[in-house]
């Protein structure tokens, strides 16, 4: 776990301010299972939203229609109603609205140019929400940043015919999520959510951004890690098993490492456990409402998926619960209900052994 004051590698070292956040959710999470919101997407869909609602004034050159994150310049209140509504529903976290907020995303969309604003109007958007409900009952409520992994790859080729390209690099990569971090951060995000890991390379792109931000800010900025199955098996797109995944990533610190999206949480099962048995730090998991139907849809009831995540929480294997794709205010208001008064996960104490990682774990014996 990150220490209070801890210098920063590299050549000017520089001692940071302690996170005030990270020492508040820390606490929270030593008393309870703390909760994080749902989907969003699927969420705004229910909105109906014309492609004019989307582009409102700003004249871009292309159909917006889809672009949730520029929302929150366009059409400000549907985000907060969500906002509102997982709070509502017993959320301790909210993450913004920023999955695709990045540069290399928003070019789909000629927005490239509005990155900053729409990071910093999303963050200072859950900022307000979250500060309003913790004023109404004095409970710590948390904004997390959230950062996708964009639509490229580090680690894969996009052409069979050659396995050498890549369509981004590494200090581009790394540029893209440092202008999107400080955007977060200076709108009132307390941590750095990299989710939906597909590719752990992009999640390390990610990762050396946010030190660099902390390094020029001077003060500390949570890292928080979720990763995303692209089979059964248990890997991510990259190849990387948990196991692997955290021993790759586990030099950051994070503050909390888990799972997201992939598939529901029947599926995640075997793959929670295996995680929670290794990670010296929070776990947090927000699956899917069950996989999707023929039509893409998302058929699992809240009381299913509360009654699936509430069995981590009995086996003693996760610290913050959610939802991903599918999920409503319904889902994380039965998912709080199932898991109120358990008692929350004790973090293991690895023995210090040298752990590496290729696409599989590989422990150096003592």
């Amino acid at each position: 776990m990150p220490t209070a004051g801890r210098p920063t590698q590299g050549t000017c070292r520089v001692t940071l301010i302690p996170s005030t956040a990270r020492t508040a959710l820390l606490e929270q999470a030593s008393q309870r299972i703390l909760i994080t919101d749902g989907a969003f997407g699927t969420e705004i869909q229910n909105f109906r939203l014309s492609e004019a609602d989307y582009a409102g004034a700003l004249g871009l050159a292309r159909d917006q229609k889809g672009n949730n994150d520029i929302l929150a310049l366009t059409k400000p209140d549907v985000p907060e109603s969500i906002h509102r509504a997982y709070f509502a529903a017993g959320a301790d976290i909210a993450e913004t609205n920023t999955f695709s907020a990045n540069r290399i995303s928003q070019a789909d969309y000629a927005a490239e140019h509005l990155v900053r604003e729409i990071n910093l109007e999303s963050a200072r958007l859950a900022r307000r929400v979250a500060d309003e409900f913790t004023a109404r009952d004095g409970r710590p409520r948390f904004v997390a940043g959230a950062i996708g992994p964009t639509n490229k790859t580090l680690s894969l080729s996009p052409d069979v015919n050659d396995p050498g390209y890549r369509e981004v690099d590494w200090d581009t990569l790394v540029d893209v999520y440092a202008e999107q971090t400080h955007a977060l951060v200076e709108g009132g995000a307390d941590f750095i959510l990299i989710e939906t890991v597909f590719d752990t390379l992009n999640a390390k792109a990610g990762i050396m951004a946010v030190r660099q931000v902390e390094q020029e800010l001077g003060r500390e900025v949570p890292i928080m890690l979720s990763m995303t199955l692209t089979d059964l098996s248990g890997r991510n797109l990259s190849g990387h098993t948990v196991e692997a995944f955290w021993y790759a990533v586990r030099h950051a610190r994070p503050l909390t490492i888990g799972l997201n999206c992939s598939f529901g949480a029947t599926q995640l099962r075997p793959h929670v456990k295996a995680l929670a048995e290794i990670a010296d730090t929070l776990i947090m998991v927000y699956p899917n409402a069950g996989l999707p139907n023929e039509l893409g849809e998302y058929d699992e009831m809240p009381p299913t998926t509360a009654g699936l995540v509430k069995e981590w929480a009995d086996a003693g294997q996760v610290n913050v619960l959610g939802g991903c794709c599918g999920s409503t205010p319904a889902h994380i208001a039965a998912i709080a209900q199932a898991v109120e008064g358990l008692p929350v996960r004790q973090l293991p104490h690895p023995a210090p052994l040298t752990r590496l990682a290729g696409l599989e774990p590989f422990v150096m014996a003592s």
